[in-house]
């Protein structure tokens, strides 16, 4: 059905985003820190910075998410009968796993990886 289809395919997206943090392959901002390549000082106040962008957008995210879970708990799919806090949960999970990663690398003082290309950014 398409009620399905829709639930999976938001799945999904939010397993791609959770999967491509780590290999750099979103939220890389590659194109803000290629001029800063030859400033490693500029560069690692900008990469913590962005780190903190992400904690702090995923979390917001996150926190909307949660909100959603909590109503949709109390409404079941027209269609299909599943709970409708299924719907926002992935993104509570994604945004919670982004969160964990870019803490995880601000600790770590990890570098943002320059040699990513991306066509479009």
């Amino acid at each position: 059905s398409e009620e399905l289809s829709r639930l999976l395919f938001v799945w999904m997206v939010f397993i791609g985003a959770t999967a491509a943090y780590p290999l750099g392959e979103h939220m890389a901002f590659t194109s803000l820190l290629l001029p800063l390549r030859r400033r490693p000082a500029a560069l690692r106040v900008i990469t913590v910075l962005i780190r903190i962008a992400v904690i702090v957008a995923a979390s917001l995210v996150g926190w909307g998410a949660w909100q959603q879970v909590l109503v949709g708990m109390d409404s079941r799919s027209v269609v299909l009968g599943y709970s409708n806090a299924l719907l926002p949960l992935p993104a509570l999970l994604s945004c919670g796993a982004i969160a964990l990663m870019a803490v995880w690398e601000l600790i770590q003082n990890k570098p943002i990886d320059l040699e990513h290309e991306s066509d479009v950014e």
